[in-house]
Order: structure tokens, then sequence, then C-alpha cells
């Protein structure tokens, strides 16, 4: 097993006064040779977004577009004729491919929101672009992990054109949680959204990560009740 810690402080920051960003690997002025993807992961931006804000309408191709609010909604629209607000306990995922235009404003006029942006390299290029939405409020359950986004076409995941899956869960201290790799030469990148966990030694306070490669399985031991993302992704 090979592991890169990834420290909450180490973060590239950005602060234009209604948007606070904190880029996990190199994005717009923030650039770090050594944090520019891991593997096909290329982009995970942690975002406060003040009230009533929000990225105007403006142009993607040939990217895979996951976003997790975690407190508060997001307003969405997009060239492709979807509108609506995706709130804290659903995700958005949404295909480039041959290009979109969309917008993500902040959905109230009194309260912030904070959203986790995701960018993933695509599996196939030049798709057609596409949308979907779901609700995961009644599935998420406590020590128990559950997957968002799969590369398999089910009702109980949504789709991700790669073969990377996305879990979540929210655990008590003591609990052990045993995660196999979920496509075989993939790795996975853990980021701790609450509290603290440890993996191989390696302890995780909030908004720290691990990226785990070269093994088919791992283990995350909680220290207190904390909440996480599992994105298990090729490396190459």
């Amino acid at each position: 097993m090979k592991t890169i810690f990834y420290p909450e402080n180490e973060r590239g920051k950005n602060d234009i006064g209604w948007l606070k960003a904190n880029f996990s690997f190199s994005f717009a002025s923030y650039y770090d040779p050594n944090k520019i993807n891991f593997g096909a992961l290329r982009v995970l931006n942690d975002d406060i977004i003040a009230a009533g804000k929000g990225f105007g309408m403006h142009p993607h191709d040939n990217m895979e577009i996951i976003t997790i609010p975690l407190e508060g909604g997001l307003e969405h629209t997009d060239s492709m004729g979807n509108s609506g607000v995706i709130n804290a306990g659903e995700v958005q995922v949404m295909s480039a491919g041959t290009g979109v235009y969309h917008s993500e404003y902040n959905a109230s006029h009194t309260e912030e929101v904070k959203s986790l942006q995701i960018w993933v390299f695509p599996k196939e290029r030049n798709i057609q672009a596409r949308y979907d939405q779901k609700d995961f409020k009644d599935v998420l359950k406590l020590n128990q992990l559950t997957t968002l986004i799969s590369p398999i076409k089910d009702n109980d995941t949504l789709w991700l054109n790669q073969d990377a899956t996305f879990s979540m869960g929210n655990f008590e201290a003591g609990q052990q949680i045993n995660y196999d790799i979920k496509t075989a030469g993939n790795g996975a990148y853990v980021f701790v959204i609450e509290g603290s966990v440890k993996i191989n030694g390696t302890i995780l306070n909030k908004r720290d990560a691990l990226g785990v490669y070269d093994t088919s399985s791992f283990t995350i031991e909680p220290q207190v009740l904390c909440r996480f993302l599992i994105i298990d992704i090729p490396m190459s």
C-alpha cells in the first residue's frame, strides 16, 4: 500500500468576498506541481458561497462535474434546459461532454452555502452532455457507508462516465470500516468532511485527505464522530 497525505492547511485558498474557496488540487490562480491530480480526480474545491451569490453561466467540456452541497442549497441552470435547487443530502452529476454552459448560485438570500465541487476526467470523450441529481437523505444512515455515484447504471446511485465510485458515511468512534477497492487498479481518495479518522497509521482531521493506492483494500478507523467521502478512482 502507498499513500499520499493532503493536509488541510496546505490546500490552496482564495477569498474574493462572496466566495471562500479551498483547492485540494491546482486550480485557477493556485498552482502546485505536486498537486495537479490524483489519478483521474482533477479538482476538489471546498467552497463557501455567500447568500444570493454564485457562479454565473460558464462553459465546460469533456469533464465529469460532481457537486455535493454540505450545508444549504444551490440553484442550478444549464444550457440543456435543466433548472432547480440541489440541497444538502443531494448530489449532482453533470457530464460536460461535447460542451455545456451552467450556473450555480446560492439559493438562499440570507444564509451561506457550503459545497464540494469535484471534477473527474471522463472515460469517454465527446459524449452527449447530460445532467442528473439524486436525493440520498433517506439512505444515508449512521455507521453505514453509502454509494452515491458509480460506473454502473442503476436506480440506487448516480452514473458517472468513468470507472469511479463515490461513497459517503457518518461513523461513530470505535467503528472499523474495511474498504475494498471497487475497480481493479483504482486508488482511493479519502476526504474527511468532519471529525477524525485513522488510516494505515495516519491520523486525518477535518478537511484532511489521504490518497491510497497500490492496494486492493484498507481500513478506516473513526477516532470521533466523523463524516468522510471516498472517491474510488482510476490511477491512469
